[in-house]
């Protein structure tokens, strides 16, 4: 029988990625720094609705389905019309959203927390804005709780403020976030930890994390880096006997850390200066 995995109480995120795959190639795409296998092994949806069942003591933490891009996975429909727990959906919307509607109930995105449960990455480079536009506003019409967050990339500002425009005179909230890349020599994004990424050095560290990471094959890593390079992993969702162990642990990598692991960034209730880790004992 398989034990019930409590989250942590300081627990911030949990991330569910269903694949790692996407029907988008964008150039800036942060999955394509770390070369990461794309067609790696991924439960199936009856695999996920038991796993997802074991987590318990979410408080107010959503299960956020991601990728990659989450609506790929054969399963997904499956995944949402009978996961009966709280759900975030991270999406590039490039799906039929007829049969979205007809599957996924409204009430699976409720909660009271300050930001919109389906978030939809805008992606000028691969997108076409006006196609987009429908699709976010015929959610928004029906009720979905939607936003629209890009990339702040230097090279489709006019896009991205053509987008903004659009958004927000329809009330549907656009967000801007942070480039996470070092480009033409500079260093975008704002992170807690000097020289953890981007560096050609490693040291060592004692690292804590306050999400849940959870790989395509049910895998659970203690940072992005690891789950993306498959190194590491601490557990998987579906032993019976896994629990989460909320604790600093030895990292080796430190200077090649995943920017979204030590990004400055709002937590669930929007409160900017949240990272993802804590990092401590650097050499």
């Amino acid at each position: 029988m398989m034990k019930n995995i409590e989250l942590p109480v300081d627990y911030n995120y949990i991330g569910v990625f269903l694949t790692l795959g996407c029907n988008l190639s964008c150039s800036y795409c942060i999955n394509h720094t770390v070369g990461l296998d794309p067609k790696r092994k991924h439960l199936n949806s009856e695999q996920w609705l038991i796993a997802l069942s074991r987590l318990t003591n979410l408080r107010d933490v959503p299960i956020t389905l991601q990728g990659g891009e989450p609506t790929i996975h054969p399963g997904f429909l499956d995944i949402m019309d009978k996961l009966n727990k709280k759900v975030d959906l991270l999406t590039n919307l490039q799906f039929d959203i007829e049969k979205f509607v007809d599957k996924v109930p409204v009430e699976i995105f409720n909660r009271e927390l300050p930001y919109p449960a389906i978030r939809v990455s805008y992606h000028p480079e691969q997108v076409k804005l006006n196609e987009l536009k429908h699709k976010v506003i015929k959610l928004h019409e029906l009720g979905y709780p939607i936003g629209v967050f890009s990339v702040e990339h230097p090279k489709y500002m006019k896009e991205l403020h053509e987008a903004q425009s659009f958004f927000d005179s329809h009330q549907v909230i656009f967000k801007y976030k942070d480039l996470l890349a070092e480009l033409n020599g500079k260093v975008f994004g704002e992170y807690k930890y000097p020289g953890a990424c981007f560096s050609k050095e490693l040291k060592s560290c004692m690292c804590k994390t306050s999400e849940l990471l959870i790989a395509p094959d049910g895998s659970i890593y203690r940072c992005h880096h690891d789950l993306y390079n498959a190194k590491m992993p601490i557990g998987n969702i579906l032993d019976p006997e896994f629990v989460i162990e909320d604790k600093f642990r030895e990292c080796t990598y430190f200077g090649q850390c995943n920017p979204c692991d030590i990004k400055l960034k709002n937590n669930r209730y929007q409160e900017f200066g949240h990272c993802s880790v804590t990092i401590e004992s650097i050499s």
